[in-house]
């Protein structure tokens, strides 16, 4: 059998949108199954020490914008600095994100998953809005309508904040992080590490 990445996602996340399409490509590339984990990293920083963007301090804020620039720029990928509707509401989307995960496979959670990112990075569209999010899911090929009733269910949303604690038990602390075994990977900037180790076996 191959490896397995677990992928923790935050939604809201320009990192997260960066590295989307290259750990879909890696895990193909490596013949790793991946399984994406939209947990809630509020949860995560305040059980480990991290801050919400708005509370970090101006200089961190600067910095996270002119990276944000110089990675735009390394990977071609036309992501919007600041874009409109950021942050966007996320646990709709989160919930949908799972319930697709948990009723119809871990493929089509992170198609979902990798079009609300690039709604909100690429197209300054709001995922959080309610029309928006169904024809997100309507362009993944999903239900729009049903996927956006089944993620209502208050059951998702209680899975999502179980595995939050779950993440933040297995090490976990910020987004992306991908999960190799007991080797974690913070950031869309560690890919390199990760191709290795999948690369290992």
């Amino acid at each position: 059998m191959g490896l397995h990445i677990d992928y923790y996602a935050s939604l809201n996340s320009p990192w997260t949108h960066l590295g989307a399409a290259r750990i879909e490509a890696l895990a193909a590339q490596h013949g790793a199954s991946l399984r994406i984990w939209p947990v809630d990293f509020g949860t995560i920083f305040a059980g480990s020490g991290g801050l919400p963007l708005p509370k970090r301090s101006p200089q961190r804020q600067a910095y996270r914008l002119q990276e944000l620039a110089r990675w735009r720029e390394a990977l071609g990928i036309p992501i919007q600095i600041q874009p409109k509707h950021f942050p966007a509401k996320e646990l709709p989307a989160a919930a949908c994100v799972i319930a697709v995960r948990e009723t119809m496979g871990d493929a089509p959670a992170i198609r979902l998953a990798h079009r609300v990112l690039k709604a909100c990075w690429e197209d300054d569209l709001d995922p959080g809005e309610e029309a928006t999010l169904a024809r997100l899911i309507g362009e993944v090929g999903l239900d729009g309508e049903a996927v956006l009733a089944l993620g209502k269910e208050p059951r998702w949303a209680e899975m999502r904040a179980a595995d939050s604690e779950r993440a933040l038990a297995r090490g976990v602390f910020g987004a992306p992080s991908y999960v190799v075994g007991d080797d974690i990977f913070w950031g869309q900037d560690r890919l390199e590490f990760v191709a290795k180790r999948l690369a290992r076996g």
